[in-house]
């Protein structure tokens, strides 16, 4: 039997069915706290439980594709400044009682970026927020997307110490202080300016300078600070640990 007679005479009925669905942990920085866009469900199962914005995955579509569609109709990015979100494959999430309805396999991403809008809810979602991280307890999460959030938070937070992702939370040109703050935010922990200052300039393509200064010095009148932009590298190295595990490093 050749590869087209085979094809023919294929029956996918005779498997049992499985849909994809793709969940997207989406983070910004508001105000100075990480938060993470939640939407409450506004039809079963788990109605009224907030969840993470996703959906079932389209036939013409491949997964990335369908995590870009389902942020974009949650936040209302589109065009360049959807392209200026970072987003990644997450992990697969595939246990046969996930979801009551079907046997439904979850691919979920990662995604972060800067001054995201306010979101809006989709057809079938009765609300959308913003949510610090630290207020999570306070909601009641649907499926697994407790487990898929904390991987998620623990994904970014070891992402920043080996790769420069931390400058997407930010605009395009950026200072010193404003990076360390990123880091502060989304690892939980007070950085000693001086010495991450030293650290981001000694690791080779982390960041570059623009050769421009903010037009304002610091809230107590200092010296305006230097602007710089992401450089190329993908990796850094050295990396830069958080303070608990360089404790364990030492």
């Amino acid at each position: 039997m050749n590869e087209q007679e085979f094809l023919a005479a294929y029956d996918p009925g005779a498997y049992p069915s499985v849909a994809v669905t793709v969940d997207v942990v989406a983070l910004t920085i508001r105000d100075g706290a990480l938060h993470l866009l939640l939407i409450q469900r506004g039809q079963p199962p788990f109605e009224g439980h907030w969840a993470l914005p996703g959906g079932f995955v389209r036939p013409d579509e491949d997964l990335t594709a369908g995590a870009r569609r389902e942020l974009a109709e949650e936040t209302g990015l589109g065009g360049v400044r959807l392209r200026r979100v970072h987003l990644e494959q997450l992990g697969s999430y595939g246990a046969p009682d996930r979801d009551p309805r079907m046997r439904v396999v979850s691919v979920a991403h990662l995604a972060f970026a800067p001054d995201l809008p306010d979101p809006a809810a989709g057809t079938d979602a009765d609300a959308a927020i913003w949510l610090p991280v630290t207020a999570l307890t306070s909601r009641q999460l649907a499926f697994d997307h407790s487990r898929i959030i904390d991987e998620g938070l623990e994904r970014a937070r070891s992402k920043l110490e080996y790769t420069p992702l931390a400058t997407r939370f930010l605009a395009a040109e950026f200072t010193i202080s404003e990076l360390r703050a990123v880091y502060e935010t989304v690892w939980g922990h007070p950085l000693h300016a001086g010495n991450f200052h030293r650290k981001v300039l000694s690791v080779p393509g982390f960041v570059e300078s623009t050769g421009t200064s903010t037009e304002r010095g610091g809230a107590r009148g200092g010296p305006r600070a230097r602007l710089y932009r992401a450089g190329d590298a993908r990796l850094l190295h050295p990396a830069l640990l958080r303070p608990a595990r360089e404790e364990t490093v030492r």
